[in-house]
């Protein structure tokens, strides 16, 4: 196995590829992984890979927002943890969702989902809901983690939402029967490994409108 170094949104990463150069395939996606020696396999498509740093154009000063804090503590080893997203071809358009879910014995689940036609806060919601729907030991602590500050603000801090008022619901009724649940932002393409594969598993099942796993 050859492993060749190039760069993903701005990340050193290491790429399967044959003696001549060619990326190896697995259905026209390439071989990533974070590290050298790291075990986790990704597969994001050849084009997203560059051999050099892409160069991002200097933003203009925004007003600065009130944002949700990004948590950082540690999990408890006995948590469930989970990581979600979801992803929108138009917002609205054709959607997808993406969860990983990690148990204390190291059992994980990861799976992307299509929605058909949505919005991109209804993918990033129902992400959370089908973690809540899959994880049936109410009694173990649960982390759920996503980079949707909307989510977290309708689920648990009082926004007034004017949409979606009927997914939040049964969301935050799926939520009463956890003893010790918690949400927590995550930055967004920020290189969390977790992070990174629930966007590529929604963002692959908006485009295919297929399960991925």
């Amino acid at each position: 196995m050859v492993m060749k170094e190039m760069y993903f949104k701005g990340r050193r990463v290491f790429v399967e590829v044959n003696d001549s150069g060619e990326f190896v395939l697995d259905d026209g996606r390439a071989r990533m992984r974070y590290g050298a020696n790291d075990e986790r396999l990704y597969n994001p498509w050849p084009s997203n890979l560059s051999d050099k740093p892409q160069k991002t154009a200097a933003k203009a000063p925004t007003k600065k927002k009130t944002a949700v804090r990004v948590r950082v503590d540690p999990v408890d080893p006995d948590s469930i943890v989970a990581y979600t997203d979801g992803a929108c071809l138009g917002n609205p358009g054709p959607a997808g969702l993406g969860y990983v879910v990690t148990y204390p014995d190291g059992k994980q689940i990861r799976r992307g989902e299509p929605i058909g036609h949505g919005t991109n806060n209804v993918a990033e919601l129902t992400a959370i809901f089908r973690v809540l729907e899959l994880v049936d030991e109410r009694e173990r602590p649960l982390v759920i983690h996503t980079d949707s500050s909307y989510s977290i603000g309708v689920l648990t801090q009082g926004w007034k939402a004017k949409a979606n008022t009927e997914l939040i619901y049964r969301i935050q009724n799926a939520m009463k029967p956890f003893a010790r649940l918690e949400l927590r932002k995550v930055k967004g393409h920020a290189g969390i490994p977790e992070n990174e594969l629930v966007d590529e598993l929604a963002r692959n099942a908006a485009q295919t409108q297929q399960i991925v796993d």
